[in-house]
């Protein structure tokens, strides 16, 4: 075979196009993803999410694009990928974690890793918009980024080798058909234009399989109707532009009636947003309030216990302002409580927490009146449930601990409570800003029904608050009238009491059953604000209103004061019932007497009885009560204390610990492979095997660095084609191997690849046995070749022969050559 010219070398440094074909495909491709991505729109609430998925699909497309033109291997191309992915996505994903916007960060890096991994479990339990953890935007830029990837690299590597079949090109399809169905299933109640991406989507797919199904036709055709006979000489030009017209005539028809069909068949067949199946509304959420004690429940630890304790300060709170710390709708007969988030069962119910991020969403049910700001810092408080005002629109953390666990914020919209998983600490500050319910006159409410809600059924209401609730209520008629009198009533026939020692009579804690029937049936009512909204609340419920209780903090506001402190002092409860396009209107049963009027009946005159003397104490009595206790003098953080690494530690193993492992893991593996293929190469089988191994060794080596190692050709045609590709490339970079010096080196003796070639032929086809030393020798040569290859490669080559594994083609066959013969 002559030697090649040199306009027909392809240097190792060209790259090679990408096909024309596929770029039409890679551009379908991103627009239907693109249309999947948007349904997202309805959980993210604004656009942040759109950047992310864009980010995502030009990462991914550009990787799979160079990775073709610089041939890389499928393997390292996916690697490469992967480390694109996290060296470019901060910009469009965490731009505020990112160092100056653009760099990857520690805190960026495993947002990344984290979002990819867990955003797609938090989509579903998150409250809409969806604006916390920080990770969240990593879900549509990390969906979008592997659609991109695959997809691309099916189009230019595996599609252009074969018929352009309908089921083949399909295929491209599965990866924009899987991000559409994940922003319906991720999406909300209410769909982003749903009809108008379903016929856009369908149109282009379909349209676009048509056109492509055969990539010979309609270029045959379209070459014939512009350059003539002589272009297309299978081809008449009338017969091919009367297929051209054929096909523009079908597209037309395709999409006007695309158009049509699913216009019309949207409108008949889309569900109402109540019908339509999101994931959010089947998967339970993960907080479960029954998890905690009932808030109630501990109202008198703040009556005794706490009653001087400061629990936290407010700025700005304005006089006659309550502080919400939990709503409760369920009685089970003992408590009353917040709904398990199995049992809330309506809009209404206070069991749905959902995990929010600054933005907090609209209340179910509530007429605002204005906003209010106030600034809260805990200092002696640490429970779950978070104190808070009205009706929030957003809550920021304003100190650095409770920033960090931000992401544990959980929030019910329709009772305007929050909760705090992991628990408010002193020293945590956050701002509200948040919207108060609008205030009503009776008069206002006169002709007003109560909101049909449902709440969760209260149980074991004793006969007597019903007995109560009708004896109170009397003649009235509507439902605010009805409440007033029952509120009334217990204000003024009742009498307050803590149950302090201060207190003129006992006042026995709870709000069970047995306890709120004593509260009736006793000579005079008593009790506090526990026992006093309980019996309304219960009461309310008996006539089938919509009520619950509500636990706070009413604190007094000094005139021009700019912050208050709170204390247990101010802990108080009251009751709200949900009035029809009003909101939840507040009762405040518990009245303000505290003088018990005193019991007249006289008590029983006690008589004197005899005295007995006692017979005398034995001496080891006493020694008998007393058991030998070991007391442990050390402290239970001193047994617990043990190693722990720091939090900025685990935060550089985390952070940097993933692009390290991208980058090297796959550099080791694929060095194990390779020392494992030089290995078996060298030792295993024959001489003559072993040295047509060094040969194999020699040419995938110079493919791993780029070079074009050609198949089906003896191995000294292989040697002339590398040798012109040498030679072509720019001066100063040609090897020692091919441009050997005057005087000699120490060292193994360096040969052209030619005489290399004709070595290994005569080794093998001479028929004699090839012993271990001419084994050596061929490995010495191949080896020390390939050495100086490399070494006038550039860093960049050297670097990405390092991620590329080759494997020899049989010049004949182009399957592996196992036997080692050209």
């Amino acid at each position: 075979m002559s030697r090649s010219t040199p306009a027909a070398r392809v240097t190792a440094e060209a790259p090679r196009a990408f096909p024309t074909q596929s770029w039409i495909d890679v551009a379908v491709i991103g627009v239907l993803s693109l249309l999947g991505i948007l349904g997202l729109e309805t959980s993210f609430g604004d656009y942040n999410f759109l950047l992310a998925g864009l980010g995502g699909l030009l990462v991914g497309t550009a990787v799979a694009i160079i990775g073709f033109r610089l041939r890389l291997g499928v393997l390292t191309a996916v690697l490469a990928g992967i480390l694109a992915y996290f060296l470019l996505g901060t910009p469009f994903t965490m731009p505020a974690q990112g160092l100056l916007v653009v760099l990857p960060s520690l805190e960026s890096t495993a947002g990344l890793a984290l979002g990819a991994v867990f955003g797609w479990a938090d989509i579903v339990t998150l409250g809409t918009p969806v604006e916390a953890p920080y990770y969240m935007p990593v879900l549509p830029y990390f969906a979008a980024w592997l659609v991109a990837l695959v997809s691309t690299m099916l189009a230019s590597r595996w599609l252009p080798g074969r018929r352009r079949t309908v089921w083949r090109t399909s295929l491209l399809l599965i990866g924009p058909v899987l991000l559409y169905l994940a922003g319906i299933l991720m999406g909300t109640d209410e769909a982003y234009y749903a009809a108008l991406r379903g016929v856009a989507f369908a149109v282009i797919a379909l349209v676009w399989i048509g056109w492509r199904r055969s990539g010979s036709g309609l270029a045959a055709a379209s070459a014939a109707s512009i350059g003539g006979a002589a272009d297309a000489p299978r081809v008449d030009r009338v017969g091919s532009g009367r297929l051209l017209r054929r096909k523009l005539l079908g597209t037309v028809t395709l999409v006007v009636g695309a158009v049509l069909v699913g216009s019309l068949a949207g409108a008949a067949l889309t569900p109402p947003p109540d019908n339509r199946f999101v994931l959010r509304d089947e998967i339970e959420p993960p907080f479960d309030p029954l998890q905690f004690a009932s808030p109630l429940a501990g109202f008198r630890m703040y009556t005794k216990t706490l009653a001087d304790t400061p629990l936290f300060t407010v700025e700005g709170l304005e006089a006659g302002d309550l502080l919400r710390l939990a709503s409760m709708d369920s009685y089970d007969g003992k408590l009353w409580n917040v709904a398990g988030s199995s049992g809330s069962s309506g809009p209404g119910g206070s069991g749905s927490f959902r995990l929010v991020g600054r933005t907090i969403p609209e209340p179910v049910l509530a007429t605002s009146v204005q906003n209010a700001e106030v600034t809260l810092t805990a200092t002696g408080y640490d429970d779950v449930w978070l104190p808070g005002i009205g009706y929030p629109h957003t809550v920021d953390f304003d100190d650095a601990d409770s920033r960090a666990l931000a992401e544990n914020l959980r929030y019910n919209a329709s009772s305007g409570t929050a909760v705090f998983t992991s628990g408010v600490q002193p020293g945590y500050e956050y701002t509200i800003d948040a919207e108060l319910q609008q205030t009503y006159r009776d008069e206002d409410l006169e002709g007003v029904p109560v909101a049909q809600l449902t709440l969760p059924t209260v149980q074991n209401i004793p006969d007597v608050v019903v007995a109560k609730a009708d004896e109170y209520v009397g003649t009235t008629e509507t439902p605010i009238d009805q409440l007033r009198a029952i509120e009334q009533a217990l204000k003024t026939q009742g009498f307050l009491s803590h149950g302090l020692a201060s207190d003129g009579a006992p006042s026995r804690a709870g709000h069970g059953a047995d306890r709120i029937d004593e509260l009736f049936t006793r000579s005079q009512m008593l009790g506090d604000q526990e026992q006093y909204a309980s019996a309304m609340a219960l009461m309310a419920r008996s006539l089938n209103y919509p009520a619950r209780v509500v636990m706070g903090f009413a604190p007094e506001v000094p005139e021009g004061s700019a912050s208050v402190e709170v204390t247990g002092t101010n802990v108080t409860a009251w009751v709200e019932v949900a009035f029809e396009g009003i909101g939840w209107i507040p009762f405040f049963p518990t009245p303000d007497q505290t003088d018990v009027p005193q019991d007249q009946t006289p008590k029983p005159k006690t008589e004197p009885q005899p005295q007995v003397r006692q017979p005398p104490r034995a001496d080891n009595e006493a020694d008998d009560l007393l058991t030998a206790v070991e007391i442990d003098d050390s402290t239970e953080d001193e047994q617990d204390q043990g190693f722990e690494l720091p939090a900025w530690a685990w935060a550089v193993i985390f952070g940097a610990g993933i692009p390290l492992l991208a980058f090297f893991g796959p550099l080791l593996v694929i060095a194990a492979l390779k020392a494992r293929r030089r290995r078996r190469r060298r030792t295993l089988g024959a001489g003559d095997r072993r040295v047509a191994g060094a040969w194999e060794e020699l040419t995938d080596g110079y493919g791993e660095l780029g070079f074009e190692v050609p198949a089906r050709l003896s191995r000294r045609q292989i040697a002339e084609q590398l040798d012109a590709q040498s030679a072509a490339q720019p001066a100063g970079t040609r090897t020692a191997l091919l441009d050997p010096p005057a005087a000699p080196t120490a060292g193994p003796p360096n040969i052209g690849l030619s005489a290399l070639a004709r070595s290994v032929d005569r080794a093998v086809f001479n028929g004699q046995a090839v012993d271990d030393a001419a084994v050596t020798r061929h490995w010495t040569e191949a080896l020390a070749s390939l050495a100086a290859v490399r070494a006038s490669a550039g860093w960049a080559r050297r670097l990405v022969a390092r991620f590329r594994i080759r494997s020899t083609r049989s010049p004949r066959t182009g399957r592996p050559n196992r036997r080692g013969k050209a």
